[in-house]
């Protein structure tokens, strides 16, 4: 009897996306933007496939587009590609910003725990002299050792910002999903019960809910 070797790891679930649309995943050179709503294309390919499910390639499309290679390819590439290659629509300018702040975020964490994880030297630390409200270094004419840390300015949003109704929450429907602070333009890709499933204007594929969508 004849099992079937269901893939598990979303690395082999990467390889599976790799050989079985050679010409739109790729490991490292010629990466391209994807088309939106790729992770629909590929649903409809897979269809009856006992090796991934499509959460499993909802996953491994979110490890994929959220790397740099990737992001580096949408800030530069004119295009995007659909399943067998073919040029798709153009790379939108917000999607262009968008990737690139991403990247910046992402090269900026990296840097932090690199530095983090860097083991500290005591003469880091002999240098500065605490004082009274701040670290001052000797020497320093201008420090004040009154200081006190300044408080970051509360953040100002302009204009309203309306939730998305419940009725508009369907799959095609063009949002606003917050990440964080930020809010970020999306497409639903699919609706399951509380869950909803959009792809980012960078191609990511994200599990949210319906609170945090807007009206774009």
């Amino acid at each position: 009897m004849e099992t079937t070797n269901k893939l598990k790891d979303i690395n082999e679930v990467l390889e599976f996306l790799y050989q079985e649309f050679p010409q739109c995943f790729k490991q490292k050179d010629g990466i391209k933007p994807l088309k939106v709503g790729i992770f629909k294309d590929i649903s409809e390919r897979i269809e009856g496939s006992e090796k991934v499910s499509k959460t499993q390639v909802r996953q491994a499309l979110r490890k994929y587009t959220s790397n740099w290679r990737y992001l580096e390819a949408v800030t530069k590439s004119e295009f995007r590609i659909d399943l067998d290659g073919n040029q798709d629509a153009k790379v939108e300018q917000e999607h262009i910003d968008h990737a690139q702040k991403a990247l910046e975020e992402s090269r900026a964490k990296m840097a932090k725990r690199k530095k983090s994880q860097r083991p500290r030297n005591d003469s880091d630390t002999k240098s500065y002299k605490k004082k009274p409200g701040q670290f001052v270094k000797p020497g320093d004419k201008n420090a004040k050792a009154n200081d006190a840390p300044a408080k970051a300015a509360p953040v100002k949003r302009s204009g309203k910002i309306e939730p998305l109704p419940a009725s508009e929450v369907k799959v095609n429907n063009k949002v606003k999903v917050k990440l964080g602070q930020a809010l970020v333009n999306a497409v639903i890709t699919e609706v399951n019960k509380e869950d909803v499933h959009v792809e980012l204007v960078t191609g990511m594929q994200v599990k949210t809910k319906a609170d945090s969508l807007y009206i774009i």
